[in-house]
């Protein structure tokens, strides 16, 4: 699988990105496999969250069966890589679930399978989907989450129908600062820190008032210890989302999220889908067409969903196009970090006017000593922003 080169830019960075997250546990003298088990085992000991909040149940794959009439298809929600997703009703409790049944390919084993729920039991944020359970039975592997009735953000912003109300440029920002604040957590957060690996549009549930919750996040894969990356022989993000150096070299840093969240970002200001056959040929790649749109602030408005039929403010146009250029900056050490980005939507969705006193967010990366200064949220536009860079 391939994946797009998003912008590029030869200006340096601050170097010490993740410097705040220690290794909790060492590694010595351990098989590759074993090592693997062992530290992630071990890492479930060492979270924040006492393991006495362990909270997933173990359900038979009777219970998911009956829950879901057997997996019918018409009780299908969702498909992706890593399986499908069934609504649910548990016979019980009433409780309507949502359940993911994961591909057998590649099954991890018994042990590695519930050192990862574990795991994810100890995840707890009201940006992330719960889990409430899961399933090991005989080569069965399912998970069992909240279930969201509103799907995901890809039903309200890629998959609009005909009557259906597009979403409005605050509802936007919203759902961008809600998905954000969901990946701080997994990054900055999580003990040992999380990397998503697969963040999109159809992985952003939302709830009943259109708050954002990540989905799949227990799919991701946990950082190195102390550097907050992993290399992966095997790439297994989602075509047109995933970061550049993941296509090149199978290294995955949380600076990948931060690519993917750009992508995100471009889709929620564009209304466009990522990848899109059935545009013109030089717009079938999103990131690409907006690359040198970045460059020019006075065509930002062509990056306007058209939906919007303009009901937003230029102003916030223009910041959430800059964050959107930043995150998406080729080199991962130029991308700002995620706590960053949610400083800046933070801003944006509580703006009243203009801003005052502020200093930087290091959200320009590529002019950290100028943003330090002055805070590149006092510019009225980027095209302040990029006249600092």
């Amino acid at each position: 699988m391939s994946c797009f080169l998003g912008p590029s830019t030869n200006n340096k960075s601050r170097e010490n990105e993740g410097s705040s997250m220690a290794a909790p546990y060492e590694q010595q003298n351990l098989p590759r496999n074993d090592r693997r088990q062992i530290t992630t085992w071990e890492a479930v000991g060492t979270n924040k969250e006492s393991p006495k909040n362990i909270k997933a149940k173990s359900f038979k794959f009777r219970e998911l069966a009956t829950a879901t009439n057997s997996f019918r298809q018409e009780f299908l929600i969702g498909e992706g890589g890593f399986g499908r997703v069934y609504k649910g009703k548990m016979e019980k409790t009433g409780q309507v679930v949502a359940v993911k049944q994961l591909d057998r390919n590649g099954l991890q084993g018994n042990r590695e399978f519930l050192v990862e729920i574990f795991r994810l039991s100890l995840l707890h944020h009201p940006n992330l989907a719960n889990l409430i359970g899961y399933c090991l039975d005989g080569d069965q592997r399912l998970l069992v989450h909240e279930f969201m009735p509103l799907g995901s953000l890809e039903d309200h912003l890629l998959d609009v129908v005909v009557g259906q109300q597009p979403l409005d440029w605050n509802s936007r920002i919203r759902i961008a600062l809600g998905a954000a604040k969901g990946l701080e957590y997994l990054h900055e957060k999580a003990n040992p820190p999380v990397i998503y690996r697969d963040f999109k549009s159809s992985n952003i549930l939302l709830n009943v008032d259109f708050d954002a919750k990540l989905s799949d996040f227990g799919l991701a894969k946990l950082g190195s210890v102390g550097d907050t990356q992993n290399v992966s022989s095997r790439v297994v993000g989602t075509y047109g989302y995933c970061a550049p150096e993941y296509h090149k070299t199978g290294q995955l840093t949380v600076k990948s999220d931060v690519y993917s969240f750009g992508v995100v970002l471009l889709e929620l200001i564009t209304g466009k889908r990522v990848i899109d056959t059935t545009r013109p040929c030089h717009e079938q790649n999103l990131v690409t067409w907006a690359q040198p749109i970045f460059r020019e602030p006075n065509r930002f408005p062509e990056l306007a969903d058209p939906l919007l039929q303009g009901e937003f403010p230029e102003k916030s146009l223009n910041q959430a196009v800059a964050i959107a250029a930043m995150c998406l900056q080729e080199e991962p050490i130029v991308r700002p970090l995620i706590s960053d980005v949610v400083t800046a939507l933070s801003f944006m969705s509580t703006e009243t006017g203009s801003p005052s006193g502020l200093t930087g967010t290091a959200l320009n990366p590529l002019s950290p000593k100028t943003v330090e200064d002055q805070g590149w949220l006092q510019c009225e536009s980027p095209r302040d922003v990029y006249s600092l860079l």
